[in-house]
């Protein structure tokens, strides 16, 4: 019983991280990535569906980013996504597909978005910590309801919060590396 907590618990842990990994790909760094663009959603025969789910959208080079819709008439609707969604730059519409020119970063442009990061980072910190939260009152519950002694209780928290460390560990790591990439020139 106190072994499928501390696989829910490190299973849910991990799941915080992919997550953070997620957002992590809708900041820009000093190469654009079609990553960016993830989160623009259009209204598409009255649904909001996700831009690469309506058209091809891909990174042409280091800077631009091609979006060739499957249906010509969906151009304006992609335009206006884009500029709704105030990812920095003006979409550029010429007919047939929409480009997206991405200037060089300013250092001012790094920090803030470092900045973003860090939010990200502590959501991710906060939803780690919710995580053990609930497999610590689990293991309370058990102690409460004695099917286990208090001394595994004691033993089982220092385990819970083991893991939540290694977790929290692994947090600062995925940071540093995107940090590294955003600051990157």
């Amino acid at each position: 019983m106190v072994n499928e907590i501390f696989e829910h618990t490190t299973e849910n842990m991990q799941k915080s991280i992919d997550a953070l990994k997620r957002d992590f790909t809708t900041l820009r760094t000093g190469k654009v990535t079609t990553g960016i663009v993830d989160n623009i959603k259009i209204d598409y025969y009255g649904t909001m569906t996700a831009l690469n789910q309506v058209g091809n959208v891909i990174a042409t080079d280091a800077t631009t980013i091609s979006i060739t819709p499957w249906e010509k008439n969906l151009l304006g609707a992609i335009e206006k996504a884009i500029q709704e969604a105030n990812i920095g730059v003006n979409p550029n519409n010429d007919g047939d597909f929409i480009k997206l020119f991405f200037p060089p970063m300013t250092s001012e442009q790094r920090q803030e978005i470092v900045k973003q990061a860090k939010g990200m980072v502590e959501h991710a910190k906060i939803a780690i910590r919710n995580v053990r939260k609930d497999a610590n009152a689990k293991i309370k519950k058990l102690e409460k309801e004695k099917e286990i002694s208090e001394d595994e209780s004691k033993k089982a928290q220092e385990q819970i919060q083991k893991i939540t460390d290694e977790h929290i560990a692994k947090v600062e790591e995925v940071f540093k590396s995107k940090e590294a990439d955003i600051l990157k020139v």
